[in-house]
């Protein structure tokens, strides 16, 4: 449990993404803020609370890793990364997608420090987690890997191929984190691709499963202190959530999976995010 002062930091941390987040979108430029507020609040902990890394040495041996599988939602990853001092926010934050720019519409590890991982392809990025979880068990480094999916990216085939891997190699030091927030670009996911019962799924596919709100500080920190103490098998942390959480124009709204914001709702989220 987190003691009111850290849930409070986080809270507050959490909201300065969001603003992140909207900043680099900015005013009539399709950027994916649905799916990266979302995830907001994880990545925050993530970055914030949990993970072991060091953006004075990024590269250090020993750090836990973190990989955004739904590369779209880039963004979040960019804010948690600026906030943490991995490069100077004030000079990258207007250049999101510019040519030239190290904030490309999906993560780039040629580009920017701190990415662990080109991903953007969906279904890719756990096949990438599992590897690197495999890579730093047989050389004995003491890391974690963290790995986010979308809800809609559990369509791709490759996911499933990656969870019996990570099973069947016992990555106890794996953990996968399942945005579970029910929309995607053009709708709701249930109506796209059935999945059924995602936990009773994963703990078929060998896993450990943990179901959390995805935005109760908490709940997210007390998941990946109890993924600690499993052993032997990789762990699901499915974290329900809000697509466009904390921007109240944009929540549960599917057109905010890749949409643009007119010079009005921009100041509003703003607003509301500085109030909150």
């Amino acid at each position: 449990m987190l003691d009111q002062r850290e849930k409070q930091a986080l809270m507050e941390r959490a909201c300065e993404i969001r603003k992140d987040i909207v900043t680099m979108i900015g005013v009539g430029k399709a950027g994916h803020l649905g799916g990266s507020c979302s995830l907001a609040d994880i990545v925050t902990v993530l970055y914030f609370h949990k993970m072991r890394h060091d953006p004075k040495n990024p590269d250090m041996r020993d750090r836990d890793r973190f990989i955004l599988s739904k590369g779209h939602a880039a963004i979040v990853q960019y804010a948690a990364l600026m906030e943490c001092g991995y490069f100077d926010k004030e000079a990258s934050i207007h250049t999101l997608k510019k040519l030239g720019s190290h904030l490309q519409g999906h993560p780039d590890m040629r580009k920017l420090v701190g990415i662990e991982a080109n991903t953007g392809s969906l279904g890719q990025g756990v096949s990438l987690a599992a590897g690197l979880a495999a890579g730093l068990r047989l050389d004995q480094i003491d890391s974690k890997v963290y790995v986010a999916v979308g809800d809609g990216e559990l369509a791709e085939g490759q996911l499933w191929e990656a969870f019996m891997a990570a099973s069947n190699f016992g990555l106890d030091n794996l953990r996968v984190i399942i945005d579970r927030n029910g929309l995607q670009a053009t709708g709701r996911t249930a109506d796209r691709f059935k999945i059924g019962n995602l936990e009773d799924k994963m703990r078929s596919f060998g896993f450990e499963v943990l179901v959390i709100d995805g935005h109760d500080m908490d709940q997210i920190a007390g998941a990946l202190d109890r993924a600690d103490e499993v052993k032997g098998k990789p762990v699901c942390i499915i974290a329900d959530t809000v697509k466009g959480k904390g921007i109240p124009f944009a929540e549960g709204v599917a057109a905010f999976h890749n949409g643009t914001l007119t010079q009005e709702q921009y100041q509003e989220a703003l607003r509301v995010l500085e109030e909150a």
